[in-house]
C-alpha cells in the first residue's frame, strides 16, 4: 500500500457517468466512513451509465441514484476542490482539468489509467464483460493504494 490514507477523495473521468461513480461505490463500500468520498467529471452531458450500475450491483454497490455533475458543478454547489486531500484521475482529461483546478493547492493528483468501457462490445454480454474489467481495474488499484476493505 502507497501512502497514507486519505479523509477525502475525489474521483474524476470524462463524464462521471461511468468509471469515477463506480470507483466513489466501490471506495464507499470497501472503507466505509473512513473518508469522505465523491465524484466528478470534465463534463456532465451523460446520465449515469446502466452498464455501470448493472456491474456494480454485482458487488452489492447501488448507483442507481448516482448524480452526474462536472468540476463546474461542484465549484456552483460550494464544494471546493482544495478540501479534498487526494483527486483520483481515472482518465487523461480529467488529469488535466484536475492539475489545471489544483495547480495553486497542495494537493496529490494521481492518474490510474482506467479501461473506458464506453462503445466497446457489441453484445450485452460483451459489453457487460468490458465494463466489469473497468470495475475490476478500479478494484484492483484501489486495493493496491488503500490496502483491503475494511467494510463487507
Amino acid at each position: 500500500m502507497s501512502g497514507d490514507f486519505p479523509s477525502s477523495v475525489l474521483f474524476c473521468c470524462d463524464h462521471n457517468a461511468t468509471r469515477s461513480p463506480m470507483a466513489e461505490g466501490l471506495m464507499k463500500k470497501f472503507y466505509g466512513h473512513r473518508a469522505y468520498v465523491q465524484s466528478a467529471g470534465v463534463r456532465n452531458d451523460l446520465e449515469i451509465d446502466g452498464f455501470a450500475v448493472a456491474v456494480c450491483a454485482e458487488m452489492g454497490v447501488e448507483l442507481q441514484r448516482h448524480r452526474v455533475r462536472s468540476f463546474d458543478d461542484m465549484h456552483q454547489w460550494g464544494d471546493d476542490i482544495s478540501g479534498f486531500d487526494l483527486i483520483v484521475a481515472l482518465s487523461p482529461a480529467s488529469q488535466r482539468r484536475a492539475l489545471e483546478l489544483t495547480g495553486t493547492f497542495h494537493l496529490d493528483v494521481e492518474y490510474w489509467p482506467i479501461l473506458d468501457p464506453t462503445g466497446l462490445g457489441e453484445t450485452r454480454e460483451a459489453k457487460l464483460a468490458s465494463y466489469r474489467q473497468a470495475r475490476d481495474q478500479i478494484v484492483d488499484r484501489m486495493i493496491a493504494r488503500f490496502g483491503p476493505p475494511t467494510e463487507a
